[in-house]
């Protein structure tokens, strides 16, 4: 607990996770792929539409079958993403810029060989 309360603590672990959804927006569009994501905190959301949802009934238009090959490509590059579209993913103090590098070039890899 004593490095949760330690100053910055929270703010580095948002900084984090903001560096690694504006990535992975930034690799999509590169590629061309319609992809959207959001992040409050250390928790974060990738959606296969052109925008976060803002409703249930939006939820529901995302393309589930897109996240799926996505996951299990990302998944073969060693990257465990929540499995499901309808769950969100976390970063942890443990993540740093190597993580997310790492990530966003297994994402690049997916996106450019059109795996979602």
């Amino acid at each position: 607990m004593k490095i949760v309360d330690s100053p910055g603590f929270q703010s580095k672990v948002e900084a984090t996770t903001l560096q690694l959804v504006e990535g992975l927006k930034a690799e999509a569009k590169k590629a061309s792929v319609v992809f959207s994501a959001q992040s409050i905190g250390s928790m974060f959301g990738v959606y296969f539409r052109a925008a976060p949802p803002a409703s249930f009934a939006e939820v529901m238009q995302c393309d589930k079958e897109r996240f799926n090959r996505f996951f299990h490509a990302m998944l073969a590059r060693g990257v465990y993403l929540a499995p499901s579209a309808y769950e969100a993913g976390f970063v942890s103090a443990a993540h740093g810029a190597a993580e997310v590098d790492a990530t966003l070039a297994a994402a690049r890899e997916c996106f450019r060989q059109g795996t979602p």
